[in-house]
């Protein structure tokens, strides 16, 4: 168990932590939650024994073996493997042993070494490193490779492999999701949730929490309070505390003012002194309730575009992909690396669009390419009049200058960018994303990844773009700056394109999927769930060295050179088999008066039951018939919404005629969920009619 009694930690002359009390049990998953800044990092430095209290006890047990995630980049030409292997603590020392038992030729030595790395599951030890490596997204071929070859964020998945590769007791985890796409965040969930040991986490991101842990720990002001349930079960019950402890003081507001009044009036009468003298003292005694103090919340929004052009942009067979020079001989023609191709898409005014897909295979790429970060290399991108994009970018110091201030950033955008603003003006807006006195001037270099992002933010609301390419967006931001995030986004009136692993900001902004896979996007038709299942499967797939699942639903039949699906109407998924199943006929008990023939009795059943079945498909028939009307409607619509998007992405119409297939596309958007809302009721209709019968 591990044991905080009174205890005080202090950074410089800041209190971290000030008299608290708190315990957590063996085997508990712990998330620990607080602002920015409220010392969430110097309490794991506590328990992780690189700080030690100032007053108080903390006690961990001393046979427990703690694993976390180192935080400065390793710089070794070992391969991926080998340097996750490392992890393995006691494998490492089975290892050493039996070399030096080696070297002094100890054949004692050598057995008990042996059996040491035989416990520690050595012979399986490569393999399990191996599979750790592929959940968090590294390929096949990329085991192997030196760790010097991989970019930073690339690295931090290594130590979090290193760390996963320990068999802790504790597992301290910061972040663990930051570096993480969709895909490896799922494995990991699906990781921890087999844990065995203790897990104490920070994290931001609210689904993460909610899956894992089942204790929440609220670091606030210096005290910690713990509640048994993961984060939204906090939320609801430091909801309901704070709400009682507001009542409780202004209730104690009201007694101390009651009192206080009867000292005030008769403290100057003989007879009164006795009764105003106890009260005075009982004023003393009392206890005072703190009123419920809690930091401002966070929120902007992002201001009405100026125009709304429909479509956005049209992709026509566009390729996305990389111009890789020779480093060898630099004077030749660069390589075109395509990783993406024929891109057939229209993007319309106020869509919301979330963009899933494996680690590498090309969502980054394709965001760059519409925000004009990089060129395509094939096809035609269309795009609106009067469009204007706001790009978040994966890595904010791509969009920002590491030498300057906020406050020079947003100066040189306002004059390249727009629309111009005084210096004044510039300051009072970005202390509305809490850049305020001298922070102005700090370096951005200097900032926080948190801060970083606030003032990426800050730039793509100055701009009043109307299409929005954001590139994991809430990396660094807390909880309270995604919420904030995901209202604006939600409120924003122009068109959003997200890639995100945060689930909730999908949930809650998205409503429609591609899908980049295989070297394609595709219609994802499912939901997060259906996506999470798939990437599921696919990973415990690959971990038994099986053929990864095929694609979901017909997604397979539109990657590039498969054969067109036959046209089907669009129903709504969870009633279409019901709609095309024959009636069937329900058992009837049979006849209070027995027919004492043979037989008889069921025959009497079946003319009854062919009875009710001709008076259901009387009944039902209008109905049907009604159904088979909207299923050929709906395959018209369908068609004619193919008709218009093939048009649209072809490049080579009109602006008027542009303006003029989007209104007809969203007139046929129209018609086809109303067709859909009267299929679902008129098939509700005849399942209740055949239920009855």
């Amino acid at each position: 168990m591990i044991t905080l009694r009174n205890l005080q930690l202090r950074r410089g002359t800041k209190i971290v932590l000030d008299g608290v009390n708190v315990n957590v049990n063996p085997g508990e998953k712990v998330g620990l939650v607080g602002r920015n800044g409220a010392g969430k990092s110097s309490l794991f430095a506590l328990l992780a024994g690189r700080l030690q209290a100032d007053q108080g006890d903390f006690e961990i047990p001393a046979r427990w073996r703690l694993g976390e995630v180192a935080q400065h980049m390793p710089e070794t030409d070992d391969s991926a493997t080998d340097f996750v292997l490392e992890g393995d603590l006691p494998l490492m020392e089975a290892q050493r042993q039996l070399a030096a038992a080696e070297a002094a030729e100890d054949g004692e030595a050598m057995a008990h070494a042996h059996m040491m790395i035989g416990e520690a599951g050595g012979f399986d030890a490569r393999a399990r490193a191996q599979a750790l490596l592929l959940g968090l997204g590294f390929k096949a071929a990329q085991v192997d490779e030196p760790v010097n070859s991989f970019s930073g964020g690339w690295r931090m998945r290594l130590q979090l492999a290193r760390a996963l590769m320990c068999p802790a007791d504790l597992l301290l985890l910061d972040e663990p999701t930051n570096h993480l796409d969709l895909d490896a965040l799922v494995w990991l969930e699906a990781w921890l949730q087999r844990f065995q040991g203790t897990i104490v986490m920070i994290s931001h991101d609210r689904e993460f929490l909610d899956a894992i842990t089942g204790v929440t720990i609220h670091l606030d002001e210096g005290t910690l309070t713990r509640y048994g349930g993961n984060y939204s079960t906090f939320e609801e019950m430091r909801a309901e505390r704070m709400s009682q402890q507001q009542a409780a003081h202004g209730r104690q507001q009201e007694r101390v003012a009651q009192l206080q009044r009867f000292i005030d009036r008769f403290k100057a009468k003989a007879s009164k002194a006795k009764q105003a003298q106890s009260r005075v003292k009982a004023l003393a005694r009392m206890e005072r309730i703190a009123p419920v103090l809690t930091s401002a919340d966070f929120s902007f929004e992002f201001k009405e575009p100026r125009s709304l052009p429909n479509p956005m942009l049209a992709m026509s067979n566009m390729e996305v992909g990389y111009l890789v020079q020779d480093d060898v001989d630099p004077d030749t023609e660069p390589v075109r690396k395509v990783i993406v191709r024929n891109i057939n898409k229209s993007v319309l005014a106020g869509q919301r669009i979330g963009i899933l897909g494996a680690n590498g295979q090309g969502k980054s790429t394709l965001v760059k390419t519409i925000s004009r970060s990089i060129a395509a290399l094939g096809g035609e991108v269309t795009e609106g009049k009067g469009l204007s994009i706001g790009y978040f970018a994966q890595q904010e110091m791509d969009v920002v200058h590491a030498d300057d201030t906020p406050l020079q950033h947003m100066v040189r955008l306002a004059k390249t960018v727009g629309p111009e603003g005084r210096e004044q003006e510039l300051r009072d807006f970005l202390g509305q994303f809490r850049f305020v006195g001298d922070m102005v001037h700090q370096v951005i270099g200097t900032l926080s990844g948190g801060e970083k992002a606030r003032l990426v933010l800050a730039s793509l609301v100055w701009q009043r773009p109307n299409l929005l390419l954001m590139d994991e967006p809430t990396n660094h931001l807390d909880l309270t700056t995604r919420e904030a995030l995901s209202m604006a986004l939600n409120e924003f009136e122009g068109t959003v394109m997200l890639v995100s692993h945060d689930r909730a900001l999908l949930r809650e902004v998205c409503d429609e999927f591609w899908l980049v896979s295989h070297g394609a996007v595709l219609p994802f038709d499912g939901d997060l769930d259906d996506y999470q299942k798939w990437l599921l499967e696919t990973s415990r797939a690959i971990a038994r060295g099986q053929p990864a699942p095929p694609l979901p639903g017909n997604l397979a039949s539109l990657l590039p050179g498969a054969s067109a699906p036959a046209p089907t109407p669009a129903r709504p998924a969870k009633a279409d088999k019901k709609a095309e199943a024959a009636p069937v006929p329900v058992a009837k008990p049979a006849p209070a008066v027995a027919n004492t023939r043979p037989g008889a009795a069921r025959n009497d059943d079946r003319k009854q039951s062919a009875q009710q079945r001709s008076q259901v498909a009387a009944q039902t028939r209008p109905l049907r018939v009604e159904v088979q009307q909207i299923d050929t409607r709906m395959e018209k619509l369908a068609a004619e919404k193919a008709e218009l998007e093939a048009s649209m992405a072809t490049g080579k119409l009109s602006g008027a005629e542009i303006a003029d297939a989007g209104r007809r596309l969203a007139h046929v958007g129209a018609e086809v969920a109303k067709l859909e809302e009267r299929w679902l009721e008129l098939t509700e209709q005849i399942e209740a009619l055949q239920a009855g019968a």
